[in-house]
């Protein structure tokens, strides 16, 4: 994995030291943002299934966590199922307990389908409304304690902004799940005071292993940035004074540029493209 994060995003950052706890690290956005976190300087705890290679899928923790140190960070792999909230629970207790406390949580695993209603079957929408909805709950609730402890405390969830165009509910259990995300975790910056809870989300499809193999295969990987985008918008938001920046769904293009970020080739797929697809939930 090649780093992506520009210098003056990380420059003397207020992560520096700082403890943060990463699920779905494995690959993808979540392993963006944990390699960007540790050339931020921050120890960063992965939480993921996959510790072994995947026949399949590229990545693994432990080759995250190899990343993370090559960029000079410290890392902490952590094999388990998001659904098992006992699972969950000791892993957050597992970082906190090595590193001294956490400052960060970032929510980032999840399972995509987008089959509507009366198509999708019942075991099918257990598995992505266990990953989606009741993982996020189990990790939020098992890193707040410990954020509560600290003076940058930070959740930060990949999801959307609350996009009510009917024409988004086709797919409606997935919707529900990813607007729940972002329900709970705004939820969490009205009744967690001190504790930045933001959400996520690009205007444009990233190129993950999901558009790879259920979104519509390289034509539209052509058309997709690269997850380095996300990440680099992640440490945008994260390193805020928390009390002043709380409460928001932004969108990663966005964020960047209020960072002063606006040529943004360097993180498309093909340089010099300008037809991208555009993110779901994104008129």
């Amino acid at each position: 994995m090649e780093p992506a994060v520009r210098a003056d995003l990380v420059k003397d950052h207020p992560l520096k030291g700082r403890a943060a706890f990463v699920t779905g690290a494995s690959r993808g956005i979540g392993a963006a943002i944990a390699v960007a976190l540790g050339a931020a300087g921050a120890k960063v705890a992965l939480f993921a299934k996959t510790g072994e290679p995947h026949p399949k899928l590229p990545g693994t923790l432990y080759e995250t966590a190899k990343a993370i140190e090559a960029v000079g960070g410290e890392a902490l792999p952590i094999v388990g199922d998001l659904r098992d909230a006992e699972a969950v629970g000791e892993a957050v207790d597992t970082a906190a307990a090595a590193f001294g406390g956490l400052d960060v949580c970032v929510n980032n695993a999840s399972a995509l389908d987008l089959t509507g209603i009366g198509e999708l079957s019942l075991k099918k929408f257990d598995l992505i409304a266990g990953v989606n909805l009741r993982g996020t709950f189990a990790s939020i609730s098992a890193a707040l304690p410990y954020l509560r402890g600290s003076d940058h405390a930070h959740l930060l969830t990949v999801s959307p902004p609350l996009n009510t165009d009917v024409r988004w509910f086709s797919g409606g259990p997935y919707t529900a799940t990813k607007y729940g995300m972002t329900i709970m975790t705004l939820g969490a910056s009205e009744t967690e005071p001190g504790i930045a809870a933001n959400c996520l989300w690009p205007k444009t499809t990233i190129a993950t292993a999901a558009v790879e193999f259920a979104l519509g295969g390289q034509p539209m990987l052509d058309r997709s940035r690269k997850p380095e985008i996300v990440a680099d918008a992640a440490l945008a938001i994260l390193k805020r004074d928390p009390n002043a920046y709380t409460g928001n769904a932004v969108m990663v293009e966005d964020l960047l540029a209020e960072e002063g970020v606006t040529d943004l080739d360097g993180y498309s797929v093909v340089p010099g493209t300008t037809d991208f697809q555009p993110d779901i939930y994104v008129d």
